[in-house]
């Protein structure tokens, strides 16, 4: 019970993961813009990953998508494919997670090959969530050090640098997602220990013989050479010696005694 359990949560805890490393891609604000000089503007900016917006003081807002590939920062493409590839990973986990819990039956699948299902996918959902925290991780790192680059310029008198950007919404959402995902595979790592079966003891079998309850049981036995010397050792339960004559010899009954 303890395992599906643990198999159950993982999978919960990897779907929220998964989940949540989704939404916080398709968000756009990854980046806001700092209003700590300037509380009141009419124009307010905000980026993601896939799209730059511009909310004005009307409430109207417009994004335009990022035409360029080539032209943006090789570590903004970086975090773009590692948040693709941790939410691919995550998705495969989820579909071999669906088939590898105990509780779901599928044909005759035995234990070893749901076993070896859920260290996969909790395999993927581990990688999932470090491919996820390490972009999100990236990105931040980006923010910061331009962030103190646009400090340091308006502080020395340069006026073409104003704008400065800060966390988002999208960067918490992104931790907290891949932390999920990391999560739930150590989850689904730890379930894979109890889903493997003991290994199998063999026990002494005994063999009954057909149209009759006689049991063969291995056991030392002597090898004798066929005939033995004096008769006598050869009485057992149900063996009567036959009477002996006058002159020492033995009788025995013929067929005329029986008539």
């Amino acid at each position: 019970m303890s395992t599906t359990i643990c198999q159950v949560m993982g999978f919960l805890v990897s779907l929220l993961g998964v989940g949540g490393s989704i939404m916080a891609t398709a968000m756009d604000t990854w980046s806001t813009q700092d209003l700590y000089d300037n509380p009141v503007t009419a124009v307010f900016q905000y980026q993601g990953l896939w799209r730059s917006c511009v909310r004005q003081s009307s409430g109207f807002t417009e994004c335009r998508p990022y035409f360029t590939i080539l032209g943006l920062p090789a570590m903004f493409q970086a975090v773009r494919a590692l948040m693709i590839v941790g939410i691919v990973l995550g998705i495969l986990g989820l579909l071999v997670c669906i088939f590898a819990l105990k509780c779901i039956r599928i044909g005759s699948m035995e234990d070893t090959a749901k076993a070896n299902m859920t260290l996969t996918s909790g395999i993927m959902f581990i990688v999932a969530g470090l491919c996820a925290i390490t972009g999100v991780s990236v990105f931040a790192n980006m923010l910061v050090t331009n962030f103190w680059m646009s400090t340091t310029n308006m502080y020395q008198g340069m006026q073409n640098v104003q704008n400065r950007y800060t966390f988002g919404s999208a960067l918490f959402v992104g931790w907290v997602a891949g932390g999920l995902a990391l999560v739930g595979g150590i989850m689904m790592c730890l379930a894979c220990k109890g889903l493997i079966p003991e290994e199998s003891r063999y026990k002494a079998v005994s063999y009954n013989a057909s149209g009759r309850n006689i049991s063969y049981r291995t056991g030392p036995y002597k090898v004798g050479s066929g005939y033995e010397a004096d008769p006598k050792t050869r009485k057992g339960a149900g063996y009567e010696e036959a009477p002996r004559n006058e002159d020492g010899r033995r009788s025995y009954p013929s067929k005329y005694d029986y008539v």
